[in-house]
């Protein structure tokens, strides 16, 4: 359901710059420190709007990779502290010796 909302909503803020880009299309001067381009305002904010989507789908992926390798990491440490318990099972305990233990030192 998270998932659906996310669409919907991520579908309306791409209609509400589409719309506000569509009615900006007076040229603007864009300074690129070395030149001076005179481009329309819709490609201004589409372009910035772009920009920011590419970053904001890195960040995500790159969080998703990371914790990807958390959870293999944690996975096998699991693994790891499963085996042991299981051998440590395996070992036969003997209960006399820790019951004689506990009195004398009373």
């Amino acid at each position: 359901m998270r998932l659906q909302w996310s669409l919907i909503l991520g579908l309306i803020f791409a209609l509400l710059t589409a719309v506000f880009a569509v009615i900006n299309v007076d040229p603007v001067e864009v300074n690129f420190y070395f030149d001076v381009v005179s481009i329309p305002l819709i490609l201004v904010i589409l372009g910035c709007a772009l920009i920011g989507g590419v970053i904001v789908g890195s960040y995500g992926i790159f969080r998703q990779y990371k914790l990807q390798k958390q959870i293999k990491g944690l996975t096998a440490e699991l693994n790891k502290l499963r085996d042991a318990g299981n051998s440590l099972d395996a070992v036969p305990v003997n209960q006399d010796s820790f019951s004689g233990n506990s009195t004398s030192q009373l």
